[in-house]
């Protein structure tokens, strides 16, 4: 049985899009989870211009200038909206705010009935900034004749990553505060989870009628649950916004990939959950999670960001053995390069260059 060959947008570079639906490509598309951020000083003056994190955020030429900024330095194959995973429980009214050095925190946390009887799917104009932003970035990435340079990839958390961060009201060392209600509510938490998937599946939906030409979901802190808590309270959820997404948007296939960090015990149950690429973290083997998944989804990752502190050869020599250990993709398999979580603030700017043009030479001398 011969499957058509999904619809893709018109763009002058679409490696990504087509190793995300297992398409042939020419090399192996590479981006980075937080390539736009504090490693890049350009960013670091932009952000200080907007004065704040959500400065930055709620302005959409501001998103769209940092979105574009590690484009202008390295030959990437694609652009990943910037914005935070936190904007959807910010909308329905938990007051988020960035302390310097402190990360994320919440005025209003959900740790009660009442807090959680308060909880609902937030109107998407209160989210109009991000909505602009994806529509600004866009037309930003395209020519004259409205041919893209690279695809778009928007995203959120995930539901359980967000009800982390509600029930915590920041990051946490041990989840204590959240699994205690877990366990103790279970009721309230999948109650807080329904609502969450609910609302990211809208506003995922919402990113992709405003531009986004893939979409990926963060599940940062699946991974911190026992087997057993992660398919009843994360990855449930996340097949439920799965189930709510756009597979295809003005005729065009949209992409969508999961990423667990954490989550290489679960591989198999993952790539079942209804996503097109999952993401791998580095503590995964490429070669076996491939022999694993087989071709029901692509595979993203998944280098150990602390590689990139290493010297330029030492460089090139793991990212050479990760696109080794995935191998040539053949037909029905799809590899995108990526590290196996986001970038660090430290990463010295060149270093950067050093891995994306290796992924695209090494990955050109395997394919011939």
């Amino acid at each position: 049985m011969t499957t058509a060959t999904p619809k893709l947008p018109s763009l002058a570079n679409d490696r990504f899009l087509r190793a995300c639906l297992r398409l042939p490509t020419d090399a192996t598309p590479v981006w980075l989870m937080r390539q736009a951020g504090r490693y890049l000083p350009e960013y670091r003056a932009t952000r200080d211009k907007a004065g704040s994190f959500m400065g930055l955020a709620t302005n959409p030429e501001a998103a769209c200038e940092v979105t574009l900024q590690p484009l202008a330095r390295y030959d990437l194959d694609a652009a990943i909206l910037f914005s935070d995973i936190l904007t959807v429980p910010d909308a329905m009214g938990l007051g988020l705010s960035f302390a310097a050095g402190e990360g994320p925190k919440f005025a209003n946390v959900v740790r009660d009935e009442a807090a959680v009887a308060k909880l609902a799917v937030p109107d998407m104009d209160k989210l109009r900034y991000v909505f602009d932003a994806v529509r600004t970035i866009r037309k930003a990435l395209a020519d004259s004749d409205g041919v893209g340079r690279v695809p778009l990839i928007g995203f959120s958390g995930s539901p359980w990553t967000l009800a982390c961060y509600m029930v915590e009201g920041g990051g946490s060392d041990d989840y204590r505060l959240v699994k205690t209600l877990m366990y103790q509510r279970p009721d309230l938490m999948h109650r807080i989870l329904a609502i969450n998937a609910d609302a990211v599946a809208l506003y995922l939906n919402t990113q992709i009628e405003a531009g986004a030409q893939a979409v990926m979901v963060f599940d940062s802190w699946g991974g911190v649950l026992a087997d057993g808590a992660f398919q009843e309270f994360s990855l449930a959820y996340t097949k439920r916004v799965l189930s709510k997404l756009k597979k295809e948007h003005d005729g065009f296939r949209i992409p969508h990939i999961v990423f667990t960090k954490g989550g290489g015990l679960w591989i198999d149950q993952i790539a079942d959950a209804g996503a097109d690429v999952i993401g791998l973290d580095w503590t995964v083997n490429l070669a076996q999670a491939r022999a694993r998944v087989g071709d029901r989804v692509a595979l993203q990752g998944n280098l150990d960001p602390n590689v990139l502190f290493a010297q330029p050869a030492q460089i090139q020599a793991e990212v050479i053995k990760t696109l080794d250990s995935f191998g040539v993709p053949s037909a029905g398999h799809g590899h995108i390069f990526n590290l196996g979580h986001g970038i660090s603030q430290f990463t010295p700017p060149e270093h950067v260059s050093v891995l994306v043009d290796t992924v695209h030479e090494h990955s050109r001398r395997q394919r011939s």
